[in-house]
């Protein structure tokens, strides 16, 4: 089945501690985990940041919410329970509980009142709840939209260049990679005749104890395996195994199927690697707002 909404946790979750003892929260992700039949594949799954796992995200946000509606409450550090009003409330037997339903409760609304951004958008506006993504998931989701199209943005305006800027560029990334050594440096050894499907060759250390061969070009059209066989052929004729193959459109699945099979290491980098290495090394582009998420951190309070 697909990981469950933090929404449709939140019922199952009131019911897993109903019988009134108190759950480590593990014990509680893991006991949702079984009720709802995960898969370990299922289990893994990170978020768009890859940082903590999905299906932990959504527990801990319907436990979160729970909280903030006096159900379940935590006696000390992580750690949860039943409260009365949760015992009072299962008693009912609902058929689910939501959002919505918890607005019942005055200290939710008033939670979610406090939990307002600067402009005035309280939680309900930054949550989507259509689809039952927690704050967190939605913050990611809209930077994963901005970041592509920020790339959609950044392949379109390089194919507007001319080849040299375009060489340049390439350059820039390698160097904000950590090769090459300086700027002035590569700048002196890529970006050449093009001679024999070879367009240049960088430092791959600072030290320059090792050197990659680089293909770079502006192509439209998607790059098959013989482009890729006459770089590798290039690559053997100057006695080296290590290349990169840059292109601003994309390959085909026989070129990429071909670079992986063989015994040089070639690194096919199309337009949305280049352009998604751009946004994390800062070429072509600059910072407009910048936002932190943070936990608390448990191991501050720690007594002990």
């Amino acid at each position: 089945m697909t990981i469950p909404d933090y929404q449709s946790i939140m019922l199952p979750l009131l019911r897993l501690v109903s019988d009134g003892q108190e759950y480590r929260f593990r014990e509680a992700v893991e006991g949702l985990a079984t009720h709802f039949g995960l898969t370990d594949l299922e289990r893994l799954e990170l978020l768009p940041s890859g940082k903590y796992p999905t299906f932990d995200n959504r527990v801990a946000w319907a436990n979160t919410y729970m909280k903030k509606a006096g159900l379940i409450e935590s006696s000390r550090r992580g750690y949860l329970n039943i409260t009365d009003r949760g015992l009072d409330l299962l008693k009912s037997k609902p058929a689910e509980i939501n959002s919505k339903f918890l607005e019942r409760y005055e200290e939710f609304i008033e939670f979610r009142s406090k939990s307002g951004s600067s402009n005035g958008k309280n939680l309900s506006a930054i949550v989507n709840e259509t689809d039952g993504q927690t704050p967190v998931e939605s913050i990611e989701t809209a930077h994963g939209t901005i970041r592509r199209n920020l790339g959609t943005e950044l392949i379109e305006q390089i194919k507007s260049c001319s080849p040299g800027f375009f060489e340049k560029l390439v350059v820039e990334v390698l160097v904000a990679m950590g090769y090459g050594g300086t700027r002035k440096d590569a700048g002196k050894v890529i970006g050449g005749s093009g001679d024999e499907g070879v367009d240049g060759v960088i430092n791959e250390d600072r030290l320059g104890l090792d050197v990659i061969y680089v293909q770079a070009k502006r192509w439209e059209n998607t790059v098959g395996r013989p482009k890729i066989q006459k770089f590798v052929g290039a690559l053997l004729g100057k006695k080296s195994r290590k290349g990169i193959f840059i292109t601003t459109s994309d390959f085909s699945k026989n070129a990429r199927d071909y670079a992986s099979s063989i015994e040089s290491s070639v690194v096919l980098i199309d337009g949305e690697a280049l352009a998604n290495l751009m946004i994390d090394y800062n070429v072509g582009t600059t910072v407009e707002s910048s936002y932190e998420i943070k936990r608390m951190d448990s191991d501050y309070f720690d007594e002990a």
